[in-house]
C-alpha cells in the first residue's frame, strides 16, 4: 500500500507524518516552538527558522521510525511550499529537496490552506462540494471545496487574522501575569477567562457592517479593544502592564465580538452558496478548521448557525485543527490518488509566502448584496 511522508514548516511548528492511502496515520512527530515564542511575545521569523533547522531531521526520522516505513518504501514526499513564513518554508523545502534527490522519490508540493480544508476527509467520509471556514493565527477565509485542487474563494481577511488579533489583545492585557494563564497562548487565555466573564459589560462595534460581502477585518476591532483597555486602566488608576479587575469581562466581550463577526460572514456565505446552487439546498456541510476552530465558544455559535440553516458542522479533532504533519501527508495522498501535482523533479519549485486559494469569486458575493440579519434578529445565536 502506498505511503507518503509529509513535512510541514510553514510557521512555527516542525511537523512530519507518514500516512498510507487508506488514511491510516502510520507515524507522526511534532516539535512545537510555542514556549520559545511565548517568551519573546510573538513569532520571530529568524528564530523560527533556526529552530526548524535544528529539529527537522529528528522530527522526520521520528515519524519514519514510528511508521516502520523506510524512505525507500515511500511512494512520494509531500511538503508545504505555500503560504507561510518565508524563512520557515525555505527550511522545509530545502530539506525535502535533499531527501527526494537522495532517494529518487516523487515530490508533491502542498498548499497549506488546501491541506487544512481537506483534513476533514481524513477523519470523515465527506464528498465534494462543501463550505470551508479556515480561522487561525495567520489566516481567515471562506471557500467552497469542489475538488482536491478546486476551490472557490468567497472572502478572506483584508488585514489580520482572528488568532493574531486575540494574541495581541492577550499581550495588551498582560495575561501572562494572570495566575490562571501564565502558561497559555494568548487566544487560549482569552477563551479561558471569558468563561467566567460578562460579555455584556462591554460592547464593540462590529467590523464591515456596511459591506455585504464575505471578507473579514480584525485590525479595527483590535484598535477599539485597545482603546477600551486604556479607558479601563484610567478608571481603575493602574498603569499598562497590570491586570484589570474586569479582565474577564473584557475577554468575554472580545471573544463574543470576534464570534459574531465570523458568524455574520459565514451566514452570508451559506446564503450565497444556496442561492447560486453552489451547494445543495438540503444537507449541505460546513467544515471549520484552523487553530481558532478549537475555541469552544466560537464552535458553539457556529453549531447554532449550522443547525438553523440545515447544514452539518464538521471539525477535525483539535490536534488536526492546528498545523501538523498529518494534514500535509493526507493532502499528498489525495493528490497522488487524483494524479495532481506529482512531480519527478524539484527544479523550479519555489516557496511562496503569499499564495491565493482557488478562484476568487468574492466580487460575485459582493454583487449579490445579500442581507444578513442583525445580531438582535438572530435569536439562536445565544441559545
Amino acid at each position: 500500500m502506498n505511503s507518503i511522508a509529509r513535512i510541514e514548516t510553514s510557521c512555527d511548528d516542525t511537523g512530519a507524518a507518514v500516512v498510507d492511502e487508506a488514511g491510516c496515520v502510520l507515524g507522526e512527530a511534532l516539535h512545537c516552538q510555542k514556549e520559545v515564542h511565548l517568551q519573546s511575545g510573538g513569532i520571530i521569523p529568524v528564530v523560527a527558522q533556526q529552530l526548524h533547522r535544528e529539529n527537522i531531521d529528528q522530527v522526520v526520522q521520528e515519524a519514519l521510525g514510528a511508521s516502520g516505513v523506510s524512505v525507500a518504501d515511500l511512494a512520494a514526499v509531500a511538503t508545504t511550499v505555500k503560504p507561510g513564513l518565508a524563512l520557515s518554508l525555505g527550511v522545509g523545502l530545502q530539506y525535502s529537496r535533499s531527501l527526494v534527490s537522495r532517494h529518487q522519490k516523487p515530490f508533491i508540493p502542498i498548499h497549506h490552506m488546501e491541506a487544512h480544508a481537506l483534513t476533514i476527509r481524513l477523519t470523515h467520509h465527506l464528498e465534494f462540494p462543501f463550505l470551508v471556514l479556515l480561522i487561525s493565527g495567520g489566516h481567515c477565509l471562506l471557500a467552497v471545496a469542489q475538488g482536491v485542487s478546486d476551490f472557490l474563494l468567497l472572502g478572506q481577511s483584508i488585514d489580520i487574522a482572528p488568532g493574531d488579533m486575540l494574541d495581541k489583545v492577550a499581550r495588551r492585557l498582560s495575561l501572562r501575569k494572570h495566575p490562571e494563564c501564565h502558561s497559555m497562548a494568548g487566544g487560549k487565555a482569552i477563551e479561558h477567562l471569558a468563561q467566567t466573564g460578562n460579555q455584556e459589560l462591554l460592547t464593540f462595534r462590529l467590523p464591515m457592517q456596511q459591506y455585504r460581502n464575505c471578507d473579514f477585518s480584525f485590525s479595527g476591532l483590535q484598535n477599539l479593544v485597545n482603546n477600551a483597555i486604556v479607558q479601563k486602566e484610567k478608571e481603575e488608576g493602574i498603569p499598562e502592564g497590570e491586570i484589570l479587575s474586569c479582565v474577564k469581562d473584557v475577554a468575554a466581550a472580545v471573544q463574543h465580538a470576534v464570534a459574531v463577526h465570523i458568524i455574520q460572514r459565514t451566514y452570508r456565505a451559506m446564503l450565497f452558496c444556496i442561492k447560486n446552487s453552489i451547494l445543495p439546498s438540503k444537507n449541505a456541510t460546513l467544515v471549520v478548521s484552523g487553530g481558532v476552530a478549537s475555541n469552544q465558544y466560537i464552535r458553539k455559535v457556529l453549531q447554532n448557525l449550522a443547525d438553523a440553516n440545515d447544514f452539518a458542522l464538521l471539525c477535525p479533532p483539535p490536534r488536526l485543527c492546528t498545523d501538523n504533519g498529518v494534514m500535509i501527508a493526507w493532502n499528498g495522498i489525495e493528490r497522488l490518488r487524483a494524479g495532481l501535482g506529482v512531480l519527478h523533479s524539484t527544479a523550479g519549485i519555489r516557496y511562496e509566502p503569499r499564495a491565493p486559494l482557488g478562484i476568487d469569486i468574492s466580487k460575485r458575493v459582493e454583487e449579490d448584496s445579500i442581507r444578513v440579519p442583525k445580531l438582535k434578529e438572530i435569536r439562536w445565536l445565544a441559545s
